[in-house]
């Protein structure tokens, strides 16, 4: 049974800075493609980060290179990736998901952003820049 946790989130100031973590539990596997999704009010789904957990290879979104950073780690039976976020604006106020599949494909250069496939998904988190 595999299980997205998230946590952090919250509350900023335009320019200020926040961290999201997604722990994964029950992959038979370390290397799987981890994808951060938003949802603003009213928008559909846009893909903000993803890394291969297997190579470390991320991509970013337009909207996000050079603020957002998304990182790998391992603890024990625990494999955790963080999306940190600098320099908000208010347009990144939405619903962040992290989603992960264990297989290469979900991330290449044309299939990163895209949120269909994916069966594990975390419980989505808040994040609100004003």
């Amino acid at each position: 049974h595999v299980q997205l946790v998230e946590s952090g989130g919250g509350s900023a100031q335009p320019g200020e800075s926040l961290t999201l973590s997604c722990a994964v539990f029950g992959f038979t596997s370390d290397d799987y493609c981890m994808t951060w999704f938003r949802q603003a009010p009213g928008k559909g789904r846009e893909g903000v980060a993803a890394i291969w957990t297997g190579g470390r290879r991320r991509y970013y979104a337009d909207s996000v290179r050079g603020r957002f950073s998304i990182t790998t780690s391992q603890d024990n039976a625990k494999n955790t990736q963080t999306l940190r976020m600098n320099s908000l604006k208010p347009e990144d106020t939405a619903m962040y998901f992290c989603a992960a599949q264990p297989y290469r494909a979900y991330c290449s250069d044309t299939s990163w952003n895209r949120d269909y496939g994916y069966a594990n998904w975390g419980q989505g988190t808040q994040v609100t820049v004003s």
